[in-house]
């Protein structure tokens, strides 16, 4: 029996490049699909031949160079392949796509004609490899429009006869507005769907779900929450009549590069039999950062984008308030100026206790997960969320809003204190959290029931082997 073939598009894909989850995921999922399922599945990667990739230069080959047309412009493609744990990785570069610039401009025009133009590459890069492959699997806006050029465009081409599409959906407010400059320019006509909405006919993410077979959000409760208009960014209506098409599944996480007992990156390694490195790591930060060296002192720690949907001017805005307990923090993350502004103010006002690191750095990271007790997660909405997932295999009980795939991942002490991995918390405001924060500031000082919680999530197994049995099954039901 033939493999099934699967194409596998995004945007990011680590270690190649990466900005944020979806980056995570593109790198991890297609090497744990092509290992579980063997001979049975052959999955490719493609992705834009994006500058950051040509910095980091990884072992590619030139297969060849194709033109396609768009609306009357040729368009010249240069078409690379490399290689991601076995998994082939080819990689797209056009006049669009290569110059130096980061993964996502922030410029729409920009943006709109980079992934436009690889969103139409991709599939003409099936043609020209004379691949015939059985299912398009595209990633956000950023590749929704291949699926929608596929289901029309390309709807009579013999060489995509059959072929099904899934769209998965790891972000649903960024939906690719702003790209239909670049639509326009290249040909690109907006969706006839009646259930859509008139805006969302000619947005890329939109137009994409109205074209897949299936759209898979990534948690099961994300999976329900689209379908709300908290949520559902103006098309929940549209995901409510067609729900039979959505599909939640809870991303993972490579916990052989996630893992206490072997990860170089921190100070001392342990284990869930053997926490000593845990507590050594924790009194090497509180070195580091000039706080009061003491194991009984819970450390609250954070690794973010510093944005408003992560929650962070809660985070600023209540550790003031609770001063009058003994707790430290350390913050690890860069982004909005403002954010960065807040909290170099409120370091500078309590050095003693709280550190913001304004930067991203992946050794500091994985010394926070290592060292933390707490970690906060204040996130207005999380389709899945990695960090806590990160943060329980390091024995930091994530503190988080119960929200998409947090509350997927996290169990609740106020739940059940005995099974408990966390603390989860309903009212996405300042009250919230601070209420969240005393109870397990107070949970903390007892030390039995701490040492459970932290075993039980540190136990807890989010391999990437348990989700894509999930994906491997939902290829199977489509094709069957």
């Amino acid at each position: 029996m033939d493999p099934i073939k699967v194409l596998f598009a995004s945007a990011e894909v680590a270690p190649f490049a990466k900005v944020g989850g979806l980056g995570d995921v593109s790198g991890a999922l297609p090497p744990a699909l092509r290992d579980l399922a063997g001979g049975a599945l052959d999955i490719r990667l493609i992705m834009p031949f994006h500058a950051a990739t040509k910095k980091l230069n990884p072992p590619h080959r030139l297969i060849g160079t194709f033109s396609f047309e768009a609306n009357g412009r040729s368009i010249s493609t240069d078409l690379y392949v490399s290689e991601n744990s076995g998994v082939p990785v080819y990689l797209l570069d056009n006049e669009f796509i290569n110059h130096d610039s980061p993964v996502y401009h922030g410029d729409w025009v920009l943006d709109g004609m980079k992934y436009a133009t690889f969103s139409l590459a991709l599939l003409e890069a099936v043609r020209y490899l004379d691949w015939k492959i059985d299912i398009l699997h595209a990633n956000d806006w950023h590749t929704a429009l291949s699926v929608h050029a596929l289901k029309t465009i390309y709807a009579d081409d013999p060489i995509f006869a059959g072929v099904k599409t899934i769209l998965s959906v790891h972000n649903l407010p960024f939906n690719g507005w702003g790209s239909q400059e670049a639509m326009i320019a290249l040909g690109l006509e907006p969706s006839i769907d009646p259930d859509l909405p008139d805006w969302a006919k000619f947005t890329p993410l939109p137009m994409g779900l109205s074209a897949a077979d299936k759209f898979i959000a990534v948690s099961p409760n994300y999976a329900k929450e689209i379908l709300t208009p908290e949520y559902g960014c103006g098309i929940e209506e549209y995901l409510e009549k067609h729900s039979d098409k959505v599909i939640g599944i809870l991303n993972g996480i490579d916990e052989s590069k996630w893992d206490p007992a072997t990860d170089t990156a921190i100070s001392s390694n342990f284990s869930l039999d053997n926490l000593d490195g845990k507590f050594k790591n924790k009194l090497d930060l509180q070195k580091a950062l000039g706080f009061e060296i003491n194991v009984d002192i819970p450390l609250l720690t954070t690794v973010s984008r510093l944005d408003r949907q992560k929650g962070i001017p809660s985070i600023l805005n209540v550790l003031p308030t609770l001063t009058d307990q003994p707790w430290q923090f350390a913050l690890l993350g860069t982004g909005d100026p403002e954010l960065e502004r807040l909290a170099n103010e409120l370091s500078a006002q309590y050095p003693d206790r709280i550190a913001c690191i304004l930067k991203y750095d992946d050794v500091i990271a994985r010394m926070l997960y290592a060292s933390g007790d707490i970690f906060l997660m204040p996130s207005l909405y999380e389709p899945c969320g990695l960090s806590q997932m990160f943060a329980m295999r390091y024995g930091n009980l994530p503190l988080a809003t119960s929200t998409g795939g947090l509350a997927d991942s996290i169990l609740d002490y106020s739940a059940d204190p005995a099974s408990a991995t966390g603390f989860l918390y309903v009212e996405k405001n300042e009250e919230g959290l601070q209420a969240a924060l005393k109870l397990a500031l107070k949970v903390f000082e007892d030390k039995i029931a701490w040492a459970i919680m932290r075993r039980n999530a540190m136990s807890v197994h989010f391999s990437w082997q348990l989700s894509a049995d999930k994906y491997l099954d939902v290829y199977r039901k489509l094709l069957a």
